[in-house]
């Protein structure tokens, strides 16, 4: 599958320093220390929909940390899935009499041009379900061969993984039996299934039903993989057996996130499987959080057609922290049109404030967990103090402008 058409980054003086992000599992900021190559991946779209604020949020958050390597003069192996099978797809699909492939091709294209428009530098790899099912089916007969997978007894042909197989189960998210049953339940585990080992044991290969979509999986019979599985072999196939972080919004966390990793430790022995799992907070409309299920969607698309430019976008969600759940108003967007507008004016000013100064600050701002509020204050200052005629540095205005479009990724 083919991600977006990317865009040139600018290169900035001096040097920087890998950034320090929160860790999930240990509910802490600590340094990234990649190799020469930092490694990444992050759960993309069930494509069953158009792109949300959410959605770009996330996808802005590791766009960040791709950046900030990149600064640090690391190379960065990005990987991002599209889970082009699944049972909201399918429903949608149903739903409105249209071919489940169609929909999906369709919605996922519409992402692509929303990624672009956002300048969201593309993953390496961009990798749906469905072309990787092969590969899925192989470690799910692999997990069966090893004893860590059940086939249940009911004729379905449906197998789990029992979490007994994953000592550190629940390391990641840090969250009680009684926190994950409830979640399960939430987002689309199945806890209360006759015949598992263990409520919380998660689905890996769905065995064929009437009516819907099915690949031959070798022993396992005909079916489909399960989410969590999906994304533990992709990131295995592209990026080996540890990766630097794995990411997503909060919402992953369990437990799609605490399953996949189960999955890839179990297959590979080795733990944990990222260094870092970074999750970015939820947006909100009108108090509550954005979801399809609610029907209080913001899409990027609409915007776009609309007129508002994706910079102003992008510079609304930035407005916050973004491990922060936080409101999508009119408010953030005036905001951000403003932003964008007095910044692309001082960027034209004669001269400014120091422009070593200012990157120096900004980057600074970045490494601490992705403060982009701070760093957006940072410029907020300079352009201030540009606009009113101070400063002495003639290549300062230059500069700023390429130090925001490396870093935060906003095209003046």
């Amino acid at each position: 599958m083919d991600a977006w058409t990317g865009h040139d980054v600018p290169n900035l003086p001096g040097t920087a320093q890998p950034p320090r992000l929160f860790d999930s599992a240990r509910r802490e900021v600590a340094e990234t220390t990649p190799g020469s190559t930092a490694t990444m991946y992050v759960c993309g779209i069930t494509p069953y929909d158009a792109t949300h604020l959410g959605h770009a949020a996330t996808m802005i958050t590791f766009d960040l940390v791709n950046r900030l390597w990149r600064d640090a003069g690391l190379n960065v192996d990005y990987v991002q899935n599209v889970t082009d099978i699944d049972d909201p797809l399918l429903e949608r699909a149903t739903r409105d009499g249209e071919d489940w492939v169609v929909l999906a091709m369709r919605e996922t294209a519409l992402f692509r041009e929303d990624m672009e428009a956002l300048r969201i530098i593309p993953p390496a790899h961009y990798i749906g379900a469905v072309e990787s099912i092969p590969e899925i089916a192989a470690h799910v007969r692999e997990l069966l061969a090893a004893g860590a997978a059940y086939k249940l007894d009911d004729g379905t042909g449906d197998v789990y993984f029992p979490i007994a197989a994953a000592p550190r189960f629940g390391y990641e998210s840090n969250l009680s039996r009684e926190e994950m049953t409830v979640l399960s339940a939430e987002r689309g585990g199945d806890p209360s299934r006759a015949g598992k080992r263990d409520p919380l044991d998660p689905l890996l290969w769905r065995g064929a039903r009437e009516g819907e979509p099915a690949w031959e999986g070798g022993d396992l019979g005909p079916g489909r993989p399960g989410w969590h599985i999906e994304c533990a072999t992709i990131a295995l196939g592209r990026l080996g057996n540890r990766i630097d972080v794995q990411g997503g919004g909060n919402d992953l966390l369990y437990p799609h996130h605490e399953c996949s990793a189960a999955h890839a430790e179990t297959l590979t022995g080795e733990a944990p499987f990222a260094s870092h799992y970074v999750h970015a907070g939820m947006i909100g409309l009108e108090g509550e959080k954005m979801s399809k299920s609610k029907g209080n969607l913001v899409f990027v698309s609409r915007l776009r057609g609309d007129g508002v430019d994706p910079m102003a976008v992008r510079l609304g969600l930035l407005s916050g922290h973004y491990r922060t759940d936080r409101e999508w108003t009119d408010e953030v967007l005036k905001t951000g049109e403003e932003r964008l507008a007095r910044w692309r004016s001082a960027a034209a000013a004669s001269a400014g404030p120091s422009g070593e100064g200012l990157l120096a600050a900004v980057r600074e701002a970045l490494a601490n967990d992705l403060d982009s509020p701070a760093a957006l204050a940072v410029v907020d200052a300079w352009a201030e103090a540009a606009l009113a005629g101070i400063g002495d540095d003639d290549g300062a205005p230059a500069l700023m402008a390429r130090t925001v479009d490396a870093l935060l990724g906003v095209r003046l």
